[in-house]
């Protein structure tokens, strides 16, 4: 304990004016007017209103798309590596799995080894037996996938959500796979929506000349009618999924077949053209570096995008191979255009061209959506949304209007309790907790925390943890007095005696919230921090502010406060 008296209420004195400069613009508009600070606590879903979704991250579909890319590159690389194979096939798509056939054994046996040095990080041979070797992806390489991919997609989820503006977003991973979005105070939540859900997966693909459009419609009607099923009951990226997987067999390998819209129609049921694109000859866009919307021919909107290094490099090597081919460019499952190559693209630029859709503002407004998100980068993986909900504003007055009077009714009736039942003593412990709550909500202020209605809870209680303190240390006091000492050497012991059990008290409190806030999410993890700062707050004030006010009161000023009944 610092001895100074002098120097206790400096670092009292510092205290406040620090809690009261973060406290205030809490209160008070502070923009208007200079204040050192603007900080300040930002309302929760649950008290100002928004939206909250469930989203699972579809790996499976990932992994699926990338074993069929994956024959092309072994086939490509074996090419170039002088080994000899008869086929390459996906094998089991969900774990990368593709079955190598060679001409003799001699033939795989080479191969294998090519495989363990040139891919081990990669694939693991499963199965080898004749001719044939069967590989797939490792387990631990599994599990890398799905964590990367669940990273990046909160990662370009919470790009987006600060592109599109919204304050203080809370964006958590749930399990393995899922993640938890929630946008509080949130104006325009269907726009919001889209944003999020939009995969903005963009792809250029070779078209294959193996199929004529006529017979690659006449499969497209057999399968449909055969498994019963038409794109205008379904979603469109579920209709894809559903029809690639009927018309295998009946397409070549390593191909797909996706849509692009009737510039006539209005929407895509009532004007489709199927094309059958190459797997094995394909370029992410996971390489851009910028996009923006331009002008384009008649003054319709574009989308301008522009590769990185790697990413201008790779369109090079597929615009260079494939000269005077039609290839498409692919958003999110669906074909914007399918222009032909005329001459190799080399610097790495491109444009996405939209059609018209009869609105120019709705055009210019999709163009828009598209840069943003291509900008703030494309997710890893599908989205697929399992649960939504919405508060609304109103709601969020109730909880609020609720919450304030619980807690002011907490404050009346410990404050009264206690001033009644240590009288002038109590009268100090009023002050404390008065104090305990301006510092609470300086730090809370201070790191922007959300307040949530668990937050509220949790200042609440941090009321009732801070008056035990405070009658840990009265009653200490009051078993000194019964025993003759004087009122000041009695607060003296009394602190001292009573400072192990309210350390050990709180330190065990402050356990269990640090489990919360590292296992904990949302309102959880806000009922924890708000807590946490309150008992550190509750330290300083009972213990440090109490006895500094007993020290200049009783030992300074001779004041013979009433410690209350029981004396």
């Amino acid at each position: 304990m610092i001895k100074s008296l002098r120097l206790r209420w400096a670092i009292i004195a510092a205290v406040f004016l620090i809690s009261v400069i973060w406290a205030v613009p809490n209160f008070i508009d502070t923009t208007k007017n200079w204040w050192p600070s603007s900080a300040r606590m930002t309302k929760g879903l649950d008290i100002q209103g928004g939206s909250h979704l469930v989203l699972r991250v579809d790996t499976d579909a990932v992994f699926k798309q990338e074993s069929e890319k994956s024959v092309g590159a072994f086939k490509k690389l074996m090419g170039e590596n002088k080994l000899s194979y008869t086929n390459v096939e996906v094998n089991e798509p969900l774990v990368g799995g593709l079955k190598i056939t060679y001409p003799d054994s001699g033939a795989r046996e080479k191969g294998e080894a090519w495989i363990s040095e040139y891919w081990a990080n990669t694939y693991q041979t499963v199965d080898s037996s004749g001719t044939t070797t069967t590989v797939r992806y490792p387990e631990v390489y599994l599990n890398q996938q799905r964590e990367r991919m669940l990273e990046q997609a909160i990662e370009t989820i919470r790009n987006r959500i600060d592109e599109f503006g919204v304050s203080e977003p809370s964006i958590a991973p749930q399990g393995t796979d899922r993640i938890l979005v929630q946008l509080p105070g949130i104006q325009d939540a269907a726009t919001a929506k889209e944003l999020i859900n939009r995969t903005a997966r963009l792809d250029f693909m070779i078209l294959s000349q193996e199929k004529s459009r006529d017979e690659l419609q006449a499969l497209i009607t057999e399968v449909e009618v055969a498994g019963n099923f038409t794109l205008e009951n379904m979603k469109y990226s579920e209709y894809i999924d559903k029809l690639n997987e009927a018309l295998k067999g009946k397409i070549p390998a390593s191909t797909i077949v996706y849509f692009e819209k009737d510039e006539s129609a209005a929407t895509m049921e009532a004007g489709r053209i199927p094309y059958l694109l190459r797997l094995d000859q394909a370029v992410g866009g996971d390489k851009l570096v910028n996009a923006f919307v331009t002008s384009g021919e008649f003054g319709r909107p574009e989308v301008a995008f522009s590769f990185d290094g790697e990413g201008t490099r790779l369109f090079a090597d597929l615009t260079t191979t494939n000269e005077k081919q039609q290839m498409a460019i692919v958003l999110d499952k669906v074909i914007k255009s399918a222009p032909v190559i005329q001459t190799p693209i080399t610097q790495g630029n491109g444009r996405i061209t939209l059609g018209s859709t009869g609105d120019p503002n709705k055009t210019f407004k999709e163009a828009n959506l598209i840069a943003l998100t291509l900008r703030a980068g494309a997710l890893p993986a599908p989205l697929e949304q399992l649960e939504e909900r919405t508060v609304g504003p109103s709601l969020g007055s109730d909880a609020i209007r609720q919450g304030a009077i619980a807690s002011y009714a907490a404050c009346i009736a410990v404050f009264a309790f206690i001033i009644m039942f240590y009288r002038g003593f109590g009268v100090v412990a009023a002050l404390c907790l008065t104090f305990n709550i301006l510092i609470v909500v300086a730090v809370l202020s201070a790191l922007r925390a959300t307040l949530t209605l668990p937050g509220i809870a949790g200042m609440a209680l941090t009321l009732g943890m801070a008056v035990d303190a405070n009658v840990i240390i009265y009653e200490r006091v009051k078993e000194e007095l019964n025993r003759g000492l004087t009122l000041m050497a009695a607060i003296r012991e009394g602190y001292d005696r009573a400072f192990s059990s309210i350390f050990d008290a709180n330190l065990t409190t402050v356990i269990v919230c640090l489990i919360l806030m590292y296992y904990g999410t949302g309102p959880i993890r806000g009922f924890a921090v708000t807590l946490t700062c309150g008992l550190a707050a509750s330290m300083f004030t009972s213990i440090f502010f109490t006895r500094a006010v007993f020290d200049l009161l009783v030992g300074r000023w001779k004041w013979n406060l009433n410690v209350g009944w029981g004396r």
